[in-house]
């Protein structure tokens, strides 16, 4: 499809080199190929390579952002530069790589941030605990109600592992990254009496 596309903007260049208000003034002509036709040959390779480019520059200030890192105006300065110096073909494929990238980089701060993908396994280890502090129940409360969920969290440590609101009324698989958060940076000492 792509071909006949060109092949008839080609024809429409050829058409107008030799005459060139004959695409203009006729009243059957298309307006927009007539455009195309009176554009020097380069603007649509051009316009390609800059919409490439954009994009190329977008996705790296994304990647910068999910990696936490800075992608100043200099940066972006240098990399239009840089990127001006590819052919159509390697812009394209660096575009995909710079892609390829911005999906591990979320991918692999997403599991940093809940302790894992949502579908692994927790550790043994939690889910004793998790049957010592509250015999399992994602619902459950302490007598004093400081105390809540799976878990057993107190309204800081949820709030300190990213969790909002109340720990009792988060799914339970929520309740499992969070405590795996917890886990991890301080091991079973978070729970004095079940994590011995």
């Amino acid at each position: 499809m792509r071909l006949r596309t060109m092949g008839a903007v080609c024809a429409a260049c050829a058409a107008t080199a030799s005459t060139p208000t004959a695409v203009a003034q006729s009243p059957t002509s298309n307006p927009s190929l007539a455009a195309v036709a009176a554009a020097p040959p380069g603007d649509m390779h051009r316009a390609a390579k800059d919409r490439l480019i954009d994009r190329n520059i977008f996705l790296s200030k994304r990647l910068a952002g999910v990696r936490e890192s800075k992608f100043s105006r200099a940066d972006r300065r240098k990399r239009r530069a840089a990127l001006r110096q590819h052919t159509l073909p390697e812009l394209r494929r660096s575009t995909k790589r710079v892609a390829r990238k911005v999906r591990s980089a979320r991918r692999k701060a997403r599991e940093e941030r809940y302790g894992g993908a949502p579908n692994v396994p927790i550790p043994a280890v939690l889910k004793s605990i998790a049957q010592c502090e509250s015999n399992g129940d994602p619902r459950a409360i302490s007598p004093g109600g400081t105390y809540r969920g799976k878990y057993q969290f107190s309204f800081s440590t949820w709030a300190a592992v990213g969790g909002d609101g109340d720990p009792a009324a988060a799914s339970e698989t929520e309740q499992d990254r969070r405590a795996a958060i917890l886990y991890r940076t301080g091991g079973p000492g978070h729970w004095p009496v079940c994590g011995r």
